[in-house]
C-alpha cells in the first residue's frame, strides 16, 4: 500500500500491497500462502446459493397495493409519532410510510453497491490466496443483492431515491479507504451489522411477502459477510497496541455516531413531506421533539433495532473500551447485550432461509451442467 498509510494488520491473512502492484499477485511463492480461515465460509456458499433473476427463488411480480397498504406499521415512523400524524389523513399516512420505505430500502441498494465496490477493492489488495476467494465471492454475492433490491424497487416504486449525502459520504470513504482496518470495520462489522438489523426488522414488521422473501433471502448471504468481520476481530483486536487499539475505536465510534444521528434524520427527506403538503422544517422540528433519548431507548430495548445490532457488534468485538462505552450505555444495558452473546435475531431468519434453499438447489442443475454419462 501507499507507504505513507500505516496499515494495522496483526495476521498475515489480511497482509495487503497496493492495488497497483500486481506483480505481487503472481509471485510464485504467493500461491502456497493460503489461510484456511475463510474456506468454511466460501464452501458455504453453495448452501446458500440462489438467483434474483430465476422466480423459482423469488418471483417480483407479485402485487401489492400500494396505496391502499402500508408496507411496514405506523408505529414505525418517527413522523407518525409526532405531530405530523395529527396533520394527515389515513391514505396520507400510508403514503408516508411508503415513501419513507422507498427511501429506506434505496439506501440499502446504494449500500449493497457500496459493499460490493469495497468487496472488489480489496481483491486487488489482500495478498492471502484464500482472503481474495472470499472477498471475491462476497463480491459476486453484493452483485446479486444490487439486483435482487433493485427488482423489488422497480416492482414497488419504478426506480430507486438519491442516495442521502450522509451515507454516500460514508460510503465512498469505505470503498476508497486504502486503510484496510477502516474497511473491515467500517463495512464489514458495521453497515454489514447495520444491514441485518434492518433485514431483521423488516422480515418481522413488514406486510409485504414478497419484501420479507427479499430479506430473508439476502440475509442467507449477510451473515457470512458479518462472520468475516468477526474473524478479522478475533485475530486482530486482542493483539492490538493501546494507540492502534483507539484508532479503531475512535473510527467506529464516528462511523456508529454518523449512522445513529444522521441515517434516518428527516432533513434527508424533504421531497417526501413537500408531496404530503408539509413543511420540511417543521416536520423536522416535530420530529425531534418527538424523538427523545427515551424514545431511542425504549426502541432499542427491541433485538431487531438496528442500532442495537450495530452496538452488540462492536461490544462483542472487543472494540469498546471504557473510552467510549458511556455513550452506548446511554441508550442499551451494556452489561445485558455482553451476556447475550454473538447470536442475534437476524441468524436465525439466515438459518431457515438457507434451510429453503437447500431444498430448492437440491433439486436444480446449475446453468451449463452436463447429465452424467452412464
Amino acid at each position: 500500500m501507499n507507504a505513507l498509510v500505516s496499515q494495522i494488520t496483526k495476521d498475515p491473512a489480511y497482509n495487503t500491497v497496493s492495488p497497483n502492484d500486481f506483480a505481487a499477485m503472481i509471485a510464485v511463492d504467493r500461491y502456497g500462502t493460503r489461510t484456511s480461515a475463510f474456506d468454511k465460509i466460501i464452501s458455504a456458499t453453495h448452501d446458500h446459493f440462489w438467483d434474483p433473476l430465476d422466480p423459482a427463488y423469488i418471483d417480483f411480480s407479485a402485487p401489492f397495493d400500494m396505496e391502499n397498504r402500508p408496507l411496514l406499521p405506523f408505529d414505525l415512523m418517527l413522523e407518525l409519532q409526532s405531530a405530523v400524524g395529527d396533520k394527515l389523513n389515513e391514505k396520507q399516512k400510508i403514503q408516508l410510510v411508503n415513501m419513507n420505505t422507498h427511501w429506506s430500502l434505496s439506501s440499502i441498494l446504494h449500500g449493497e453497491q457500496g459493499a460490493l465496490g469495497l468487496s472488489a477493492s480489496l481483491c486487488h489488495i489482500l495478498v492471502d490466496p484464500g482472503a481474495q476467494e472470499y472477498a471475491a465471492n462476497q463480491a459476486r454475492e453484493e452483485a446479486r443483492h444490487v439486483t435482487a433490491f433493485t427488482r423489488y424497487i422497480q416492482a414497488r416504486w419504478g426506480k430507486p431515491a438519491p442516495v442521502g449525502p450522509i451515507l454516500g459520504d460514508l460510503l465512498s470513504e469505505l470503498v476508497l479507504s486504502e486503510e484496510v482496518y477502516k474497511k473491515l470495520v467500517g463495512m464489514q462489522m458495521l453497515v454489514e451489522g447495520l444491514a441485518m438489523g434492518a433485514f431483521a426488522m423488516l422480515h418481522a414488521k413488514t406486510y409485504d411477502p414478497l419484501l420479507k422473501k427479499t430479506t430473508q433471502l439476502v440475509m442467507t448471504d449477510e451473515a457470512f459477510h458479518h462472520k468475516f468481520g468477526k474473524i478479522w476481530a478475533d485475530r486482530t483486536i486482542s493483539k492490538l497496541s493501546k494507540d492502534e487499539h483507539q484508532r479503531v475505536e475512535d473510527w467506529a465510534f464516528n462511523c456508529f455516531q454518523t449512522l445513529f444521528f444522521n441515517l434516518v434524520s428527516p432533513d434527508q427527506k424533504g421531497w417526501i413531506y413537500e408531496s404530503l403538503g408539509l413543511d420540511p422544517a417543521w416536520v423536522q422540528a416535530a420530529v425531534l421533539e418527538a424523538s427523545t433519548d427515551d424514545v431511542r431507548r425504549e426502541r432499542m430495548k427491541e433485538g431487531t433495532d438496528i442500532f442495537r445490532v450495530l452496538i452488540k457488534t462492536l461490544l462483542n468485538a472487543g472494540i469498546i473500551t471504557e473510552r467510549t462505552q458511556w455513550f452506548y450505555e446511554q441508550y442499551v444495558d451494556m452489561v445485558q447485550l455482553k451476556a447475550e452473546g454473538d447470536y442475534t435475531v437476524g441468524d436465525a431468519i439466515a438459518e431457515e432461509g438457507i434451510e429453503y434453499l437447500k431444498e430448492i438447489n437440491k433439486n436444480r442443475r446449475r446453468p451449463g451442467a452436463t447429465k452424467a454419462v452412464a
